[in-house]
């Protein structure tokens, strides 16, 4: 089989026919999917059926080349090791030539967060109007509920559950959780939907023309609340998700739970925030005790050091 002629052709939809159906992936993952086979496609030149680990690393070191950063190579070569998966779950390559290739280490950067008193700045939003009110309820559900900002934009009053101070989340790969709402958000939130009654398109948020509220309205509002409240409007929604799973971390101790609050499928995505709690009491201790490091590039140089603790 070539992958070049129009039966290759066929082979590539099918797999990200396989991404979008089978796997839930979002489109816009899957055109990255795309993108990155192509280009791989593209350097070989040759029927990419018969490529070899080397071929591999050989297009990993074009990529460096290029001026790829590790991150993007890393996700490049999971593309290609996925669209070989497939092919040889098909019977259309005797093996995967990219699965023993490790891509490039990837430095990974904690998250920003905020500490419990510029959050609760951040929150101390007075709902004098329609558009503060609307404010209020976004920040209550992002830094109480922690939920992504493709989830927030996307829910209906039907999620709602304000009896059980609850919210049904639809999340990454179509995986529904339900999630606590604290009680200053239902307030809100009661308040919010008694403005929605002679609307009646079903979003929580709703937007322009009957459809919801688009998640770059809800990013520059953000931005816009922060330079109020706080002086800087480098906030984003992501930032507050990590703040919610940080802080509830540094009250709770409980990372399997936070992992189901989160939506995470992994554990390991959500150990990153035992290191940001490690962090915060590592700051404490370098202020207060005498035996400290006092050198705090010391103390990241450490952190550093060792990252599968993540």
């Amino acid at each position: 089989m070539s992958l070049q002629n129009a039966n290759g052709r066929q082979w590539m939809e099918r797999f990200l026919f396989t991404l979008a159906q089978q796997r839930n992936y979002s489109d816009r993952t899957v055109t990255a999917y795309s993108h990155d086979v192509e280009r791989f496609i593209e350097f070989f030149r040759e029927d990419p059926a018969d490529a070899n680990a080397q071929d591999i690393l050989r297009f990993t070191a074009h990529l460096k080349r290029q001026g790829q950063g590790n991150s993007s190579i890393s996700r490049c070569l999971s593309a290609v090791r996925s669209f070989y998966n497939f092919l040889l779950t098909q019977g259309e390559v005797p093996a995967n030539p990219a699965a023993a290739t490790v891509g490039p280490r990837i430095k990974r950067r904690l998250p920003k967060v905020l500490d419990t008193d510029q959050a609760a700045q951040l929150l101390n939003v007075t709902a004098s109007d329609r558009q503060s009110l609307r404010d209020k309820v976004l920040l209550e559900l992002f830094y109480g509920s922690g939920l992504r900002l493709s989830e927030l934009a996307n829910l209906k009053l039907t999620d709602l559950d304000m009896a059980q101070g609850m919210v049904q989340v639809l999340g990454k790969g179509g995986k529904e959780r339900r999630v606590p709402l604290g009680r200053q958000c239902v307030s809100a939130l009661r308040q919010w939907t008694e403005t929605l009654e002679s609307q009646g398109n079903g979003w929580l948020f709703p937007g322009r023309n009957g459809k919801n509220i688009s998640p770059r309205t809800i990013q520059n509002r953000l931005k816009k609340i922060a330079a109020v409240q706080l002086g800087d409007n480098s906030l984003h929604p992501h930032m507050l998700r990590h703040t919610y799973a940080t802080h509830l971390l540094e009250s709770s101790g409980d990372l399997r739970g936070i992992q189901e609050l989160l939506g995470h499928s992994d554990i390991a995505t959500t150990q990153i925030y035992t290191h940001l709690d490690f962090q915060h009491l590592a700051r404490v201790y370098d202020s207060a005790h005498p035996r400290a490091q006092k050198n705090q590039a010391d103390r990241a140089a450490v952190i550093d050091d060792k990252p599968d603790a993540l």
